[in-house]
């Protein structure tokens, strides 16, 4: 029923709200392949991924470097010389998250001093749910680590549709006094999850995806027994997920971590040892990414 209202909403505002002068790209051609692919039962299509790899030389030359970076190039194994030896080195699923990314960053470039860094912050953001997921039972790795890269794509998306976000943007970092989506919707009368969810259902990403990436500043639904567990789980992982961002550029903690931290760590049985223990065994994956 939450998916369903958040679908309602978006269509909504989309028509007759603030969403209608956003302009959301459209989604790439490989993208959509690269998702059916993978989504093949009882298991991938490896030829189609293989042929979606080579597709692009630029995505593997991306695969390549990550094959052979300190982090996968074992001592005494030669350099990965072909797509197909980077992807059997990285294993299908990296080499897919890997894809994804690649294909997201071109389709939605960033050219601003606003939000410097920010297809690396995204990377990392889901490098980080996908190792959280790794860590607790039955959570899906892919669909998180989506989650992750997709969290704040509403933003680069509004910076080129709304006049004036930029210095929404600048405010709301500066604020102390209430959260950056508060500032938007003050100033916008949306704010970048919405626009994010919206990303993701123009491009057909799922229907988890679209409500994970809409919910995911509303902590409220930690405790909602109307949302799907999974979601909340999802909420959870990427609140944590952006807290260990943080420790590891050395920033100080935010006002959603403070205020939230006890209810997603307790949504999902993490103790402070656990996080302790994340946040050691993440960091050189975060510095890779």
């Amino acid at each position: 029923m939450k998916t369903q209202a958040v679908h309602q909403e978006l269509e909504q505002a989309r028509h007759n709200g603030p969403l209608r002068q956003i302009q959301i790209p459209p989604c790439p051609e490989l993208l959509q392949r690269l998702r059916s692919a993978m989504a093949v039962s009882p298991q991938p299509d490896l030829n189609e991924v293989g042929r979606i790899a080579a597709a692009d030389v630029a995505m593997s030359a991306t695969l390549l470097r990550v094959a052979n970076s300190p982090l996968h190039l074992v001592a005494g194994h030669v350099p990965c010389t072909t797509v197909g030896q980077a992807m059997y080195r990285l294993g299908l699923d990296e080499s897919a998250a890997l894809m994804q990314a690649f294909l997201v960053r071109h389709a939605i470039p960033v050219n601003s001093p606003h939000l410097l860094r920010f297809w690396q912050r995204s990377t990392k953001r889901a490098v980080a749910m996908g190792f959280i997921a790794r860590q607790l039972p039955g959570m899906r790795a892919d669909l998180a680590y989506s989650v992750g890269l997709f969290c704040h794509v509403g933003m680069p998306v509004l910076l080129q549709s709304v006049r004036g976000y930029g210095a929404t943007m600048v405010e709301a970092a500066a604020r102390i006094d209430r959260p950056f989506i508060a500032t938007e919707n003050a100033n916008h009368r949306t704010d970048h999850a919405v626009v994010g969810a919206l990303v993701v259902k123009v491009w057909n990403l799922g229907a988890e995806m679209m409500t994970a990436i809409r919910l995911h500043h509303d902590f409220e639904a930690l405790q909602d027994t109307g949302v799907d567990p999974e979601i909340r789980t999802l909420i959870a992982a990427s609140l944590i997920a952006e807290h260990l961002m943080r420790q590891h550029e050395g920033l100080d903690e935010d006002l959603d971590w403070a205020a939230n931290r006890a209810a997603a760590l307790a949504w999902l049985h993490v103790s402070d040892d656990d996080l302790e223990q994340w946040d050691e065994a993440l960091r050189p994956l975060l510095d890779e990414a």
